[in-house]
């Protein structure tokens, strides 16, 4: 007899394999005979199930004892099951031949790596009934139950596991056992019906039918599914325990039955889930792709007009544009600053699935990075910038054009008013028959309007000089200014040839005329300068003024007290003047001359220096109100300017505090992901309710760009500082949070545990020495010896070298707290591939190297099915039938660059 050394010895007859296939209540003492339901049971099953195999090779047995026995089909046997060919087997007829060959056999599957027990060629070739069916139960374990596993279970337990779960959603059925739970029939059928619903109509079977429900399976599992009967109805309901050895022999059969149709599933099911990844991952790109498109083109759009320089004329028009300015700030930029950290944040998100699916990073069509969205909206914001700046500047220009073309307009009508009728009065030839004394009176005049005249020079040049300004200053109507000026100018070169005219033909005749009343010649001399000072006050008086400060006001303050300290001494130069004329009147009276006429030397009468004097003393308490007015303007002005530092000096600091605050929560290792995203969350809360301070300071700010205020003392924050800052504090917040959000999809998807991100974080922290949240180059790698890796041998810098590239692609010098831990969670996670997924695919196609529209059609969902089917290139190769496609170009495309 031969035999392999044993280990487990059993009672009806003993075996081990690599595997444990049997529990401890299988095994029983050598010496007791087997049941002999059990073996009328196992008779009936072992022979069909041989039968199902040797039918193959065109062969079958009809007494499993008798037709072993000289251990011919029993080699024919292990060959059809394993696939291999066995040992030559003797011809002989002899007994010797025939035990050869039995243990051709039984080496055979000792080499499979079951340790037969008492299993001998010698009690084969005898028809030694309980050893047969003993090798019978091995070969059948090895080749039909071994290799089935669930969860990790193998052989016994593994098909036990598979039925609980098949069975699992069916009344009646629970299957606990290979005996006793199959008796109803109600399991078999339910595994049929779980696979082939088709087959069998489960709601009409009763329980209290188990013969009926018994040959139901029987007679389905022949017709359609190709396993033979192999049990009787009548013997397994009529057993109190049915043979659990028969029971796993049939049952293996439908687990081999459907075993194609559950690796397909699984197959089906690994496909799905890619495609979702990646149906997802588009919609993502696309989505995008088109926000970019959106705000690039709004970008575009809006830097031609910030870029239009072209004046308006008019200090409304400016104005107008300032107000469509500070429209554009308050209700067309803040969406669109949301939609460019909405942008941002997708992008983020969109990396990291791509990179937790095992797919390369994204890359967005040429112009549309992140990168390009962030320097098209500095050259935005610098455009913006330089637009303010150019709209202050212009109301500046056109504040004080507006001033100097009032004041041009003043002083021209003063002196064209002062001009009038002189050009015919210096054109009088009366002298020519005029007396004695009126040539002389006459002379007297003269020098009194050439004295009036030099007086009014000043005026003259003024007038001057503000049109050269207008022009310097591109004023809209300068041709009206200029046009107004050169007749002002002509007209006064006029004036004075027709002075010097007129002045050298009373000259010729001076020698004819007599002495003049002295009296009247000194009044006329002395009231045409103070006449002069008068219009010189008025003019004073009257003038308009444009000031920006307090100290600007009271400069004019100054100058106007100045000048009402000099009135006592202008009042008495009026008395003065009045004494002159009293006199006259005096002289007259006392000598008896009769005045008739006025002055003959000017054309100031007493009255006029009078009047004038009052009209200069009812201007004085005028101006002193205009300048008060304008000191409470200026004193508002100054409360606006505190009150708007004030509120910037505080909201100012507030932004760089949240904002430091802000950028130490994503490397603090205190709390959860969960807990860090709750804070920042608050702090977000906190954010968004502090905004009602930005506006309350915008509404300052426009207050004081209104009373045209362009500079503040009491603060350095200016609102564009306030502005950027509260841009840079949202968009920082919203990052934050993405990144946290991030890290938990990371930790979800890779089974990253909590304590694992803290070490990280700790680890993070520690090398992060100058704590910004960043490490460099240095720090990184002693971060990553400290956690185990060596680079400090001869391969160290080259390996160095590579992670860097991956922490850092864009070499900026350091690596951010998101780069290290994306790097140690690929370190530490695994991910689909695509030889899994091409593996997946060659099993819906029956391993073949292509697959079909209808295969994917009837494995897949309708949508994934039709995904793969557009996108699917045609299978180039001789042995595909038409419309054959190529799902490895497919599956290796799955993870290679996108096509966005």
């Amino acid at each position: 007899m031969t035999a392999i050394e044993t280990q487990v010895q059993y009672s009806s007859y003993t075996m081990t394999t690599t595997e444990e296939y049997m529990t401890q209540e299988d095994s029983w003492d050598r010496d007791l005979l087997l049941d002999p339901a059990w073996e009328k049971q196992q008779r009936k099953t072992f022979t069909a199930w041989c039968n199902s195999h040797l039918r193959k090779a065109g062969t079958q047995i009809e007494n499993i004892e008798e037709d072993f026995r000289n251990g011919l089909k029993l080699m024919l046997l292990l060959e059809v099951i394993s696939g291999e060919r066995l040992p030559k087997p003797d011809k002989g007829k002899m007994r010797f031949h025939k035990i050869a060959n039995v243990n051709k056999a039984l080496d055979f599957i000792s080499s499979k790596g079951v340790k037969l027990v008492s299993i001998g060629a010698e009690e084969i070739v005898d028809g030694n009934v309980k050893m047969t069916l003993g090798m019978i139960w091995t070969i059948i374990l090895r080749f039909a139950i071994q290799d089935i596993s669930v969860e990790e279970t193998s052989a016994k337990e593994g098909l036990l596991l598979w039925c609980q779960r098949k069975t699992a959603p069916y009344r009646n059925v629970n299957v606990q056992n290979f005996h006793i739970s199959w008796k109803d029939g109600l399991a078999l059928c339910a595994l049929i019906h779980r696979h082939r619903p088709d087959l069998i109509d489960y709601s009409k079977l009763r329980k209290d039918d188990p013969i009926g429900n018994l040959n139901t399976a029987f007679e389905v599992a022949e017709k359609y599914l190709d396993i033979p009967k192999m049990l009787d109805a009548d013997d397994i309901v009529n057993t109190p325990k049915p043979d659990e050895k028969a029971i796993m022999t049939y049952v293996s059969c439908f687990y081999h039955a459907f075993a194609g149709a559950e690796q397909a599933e699984t197959a089906a099911n690994r496909i799905c889930k890619v495609l979702a990844v990646n149906q997802e991952n588009e919609k993502l790109m696309e989505e995008y792709e088109k926000l970019a498109s959106e705000l690039l083109e709004w970008i575009r759009r809006t830097i031609p007009w910030l870029e239009n320089r072209v004046a308006e004329q008019t200090m409304h028009a400016m104005q107008q544009k300032l107000e469509d300015f500070r429209d554009y700030r308050r209700v067309h930029k803040p969406p669109k600053v949301q939609e460019k950290c909405q942008l941002e944040i997708n992008f983020n998100t969109l990396q990291t699935k791509l990179r937790l699916s095992n797919r390369p990073a994204f890359m967005p069509s040429e112009g549309k990075m992140v990168s390009d969205i962030a320097n098209a909206w500095k050259g935005l914001e610098q455009v913006e910038k330089g637009y303010e700046e150019w709209l202050l500047t212009e109301i500046r220009r056109l504040e004080r054009l507006d001033h100097l073309a009032e004041k041009f307009k003043q002083k021209s009508t003063l002196h064209e008013s002062w001009t009038t009728g002189k050009e015919e009065l210096l054109s009088q030839k009366d002298y020519e028959s005029a007396s004695l004394m009126e040539i002389r009176a006459l002379m007297r005049k003269h020098e009194a309007f050439e004295s009036d005249l030099a007086a009014h020079q000043d005026r003259v040049e003024q007038i001057a000089a503000i049109a050269q300004e207008l022009n310097e200053l591109d004023y809209y109507d300068a041709a009206t200014i200029n046009a107004r000026c050169q007749g002002i100018c002509d007209q006064w070169d006029n004036l004075g040839t027709l002075t010097q005219k007129r002045r050298e033909s009373l000259e010729r005749v001076e020698k004819l005329w007599e002495t003049i009343d002295q009296l009247y010649l000194e009044f006329a001399k002395r009231a045409a300068p103070f006449n002069n000072w008068m219009d010189g006050a008025m003019e004073d008086l009257q003038d308009m003024f444009i000031v920006h400060s307090i100290e600007e006001i009271q400069s004019l303050i100054t100058a106007h007290d100045q000048f009402k300290a000099t009135l006592p001494e202008a009042d008495k130069e009026r008395m003065a003047i009045m004494g002159i004329h009293n006199e006259i009147l005096k002289i007259a009276q006392t000598y008896g001359i009769k005045v008739v006429g006025e002055n003959p030397y000017t054309v100031l009468s007493p009255q006029d220096i009078s009047n004038k004097w009052e009209a200069v003393k009812q201007l004085v308490p005028m101006r002193d109100q205009t300048l008060q007015e304008e000191v409470a303007r200026q004193q508002s002005n100054e409360r606006l300017r505190r009150q708007f530092g004030a509120q910037a000096n505080i909201i100012g600091p507030w932004i760089q505090t949240k904002m430091e605050e802000i950028s130490h929560v994503s490397i603090d290792i205190a709390g959860s992901l969960e807990e860090q995203m709750s804070n920042l969350k608050t702090y977000e809360q906190n954010i968004i309710n502090y905004k009602s301070n930005i506006d309350k300071l915008e509404g300052d700010h426009q207050l004081s760009q209104e009373g045209l205020i362009f500079d503040n003392k009491h603060t350095n924050y200016t609102m564009e500082h306030v502005r950027v800052g509260w841009e840079q504090l949202l968009t920082t917040i919203a990052r934050t949070i993405n990144e946290v959000e991030n890290q938990i999809l990371t930790r979800d998807a890779k089974g990253i545990s909590q304590e694992q991100l803290n070490e990280f974080r700790a680890s993070f922290n520690h090398f992060d020495r100058k704590r910004n949240g960043m490490m460099d180059p240095d720090d990184f790698r002693a971060c990553l010896i400290s956690m185990g890796y060596d680079l400090i041998h001869k391969d160290g810098e080259v390996e160095f070298a590579r992670i860097m590239t991956l922490v850092d692609p864009n070499n900026t010098g350091v690596v951010t707290f998101q780069a290290f831990i994306d790097f140690m969670t690929r370190e530490t996670a695994e991910t689909d591939t695509a030889e899994q997924v091409m593996a997946s695919f060659k099993i819906l196609a029956s391993d073949k190297m292509y697959i079909t529209v209808e295969e994917l059609r009837r494995e897949l969902p309708p949508e994934q099915a039709e995904y793969c089917i557009s996108r699917m290139t045609k299978y180039i190769g001789g042995d595909a039938p038409p419309g054959a496609l190529d799902y490895i170009s497919f599956s290796s495309a799955l993870y290679g660059e996108s096509d966005l």
